[in-house]
Formats: C-alpha cells, sequence, structure tokens
C-alpha cells in the first residue's frame, strides 16, 4: 500500500513553516493579493542519485507578476535504487501531489498553476525517455505541463536544493 509523501516544508532562509502547507499558501495569497500582486504558481520537484540515496526538492515558486517571487522548499533522502525513468516520473508524482493538495486553495483565490517536469524535449538527452509518460500524468490530472526549458521551479529552482 502507498503512502502520501511527507513533505516538511521550509521557507528559503531554513525556517519550517509555522502551519501546514494548505494553510500557509492561503495566507500568503491573501497577503500578496492586499499588496496588489497578480500571482501564478508554479510546482517542480528535482532529484539527484547520491550514493545509495535518492535526493529530492520540491518547490512552491509564488510568482508576482512584474514583482519576482518566492518560494517555499521541501526536501527529502530515500534509500533505495532506481531507473532514471523511475526517478523522472517520482519527481514528477511528487509535484502532482502537492499541486492537487494546493488547487482548492489556488482556485479560490482565481491563482493560475503549473507544474513543471525537470524533462527535456530534446531526445538528445536521456531525461527524455520519460517525457511522454510525465505529459501524460500531469496533463490527465488538469494541470498544465511545462519541461526544459520552460520547467524552471524543478530545473533551476529545486535544482539549487538538492543535496
Amino acid at each position: 500500500m502507498e503512502t502520501a509523501t511527507v513533505f516538511n516544508w521550509k521557507t528559503l532562509k531554513g525556517d519550517s513553516l509555522p502551519q501546514d502547507i494548505i494553510s500557509v499558501v492561503r495566507s500568503t495569497i491573501v497577503s500578496e493579493i492586499a499588496q496588489g500582486h497578480k500571482l501564478k504558481v508554479c510546482i517542480g520537484t528535482d532529484s539527484q542519485v547520491r550514493g545509495h540515496e535518492v535526493c529530492f526538492a520540491s518547490v512552491i515558486c509564488f510568482i508576482r507578476e512584474k514583482k519576482g517571487g518566492f518560494m517555499y522548499v521541501s526536501k527529502e533522502k530515500q534509500v533505495n535504487y532506481m531507473s532514471l525513468k523511475e526517478r523522472m516520473i517520482m519527481e514528477v508524482s511528487r509535484s502532482i501531489e502537492v499541486a492537487y493538495k494546493l488547487c482548492g486553495t489556488l482556485d479560490d483565490f482565481g491563482v493560475e498553476l503549473e507544474v513543471h517536469a525537470d524533462i527535456n524535449t530534446d531526445p538528445n538527452f536521456e531525461s527524455n525517455v520519460a517525457l511522454k509518460e510525465a505529459m501524460g500524468y500531469i496533463l490527465s490530472m488538469g494541470f498544465e505541463f511545462k519541461a526544459k526549458p520552460d520547467a524552471f521551479a524543478s530545473s533551476s529552482c529545486a535544482d539549487k536544493f538538492v543535496q
């Protein structure tokens, strides 16, 4: 039986969030809208293999239209081996799990949501092996899909936190 992933969300500074992620996202959106910002949320995950561990980093990026952005980060390590394709799909699965938790709250405020996959659209790159499955998975869940080079949440933001 598969269990839900435990995400331990933190700020960029490394501070733990004061509430569950849904409550934090809701209060963040209320605050940002009160300041006059138009928001978009991009969710992405990246991973890296180190020895017998797979390290994952997931991010929730808040993009303020024409005014920068910020993000919340969750990191986890798993001890096991998986193929590259499995690992790419696991990244997408983690991002979808986060998106699914937040989509109701984002919909309540009319905030656009994108799910980013750290998968290259160029068939000359190894990660391309999972492109069709990842795209199908994300789109079938009703989310907007972005892959490299447009998937900055996974390929740039989450990438900085994989340890």
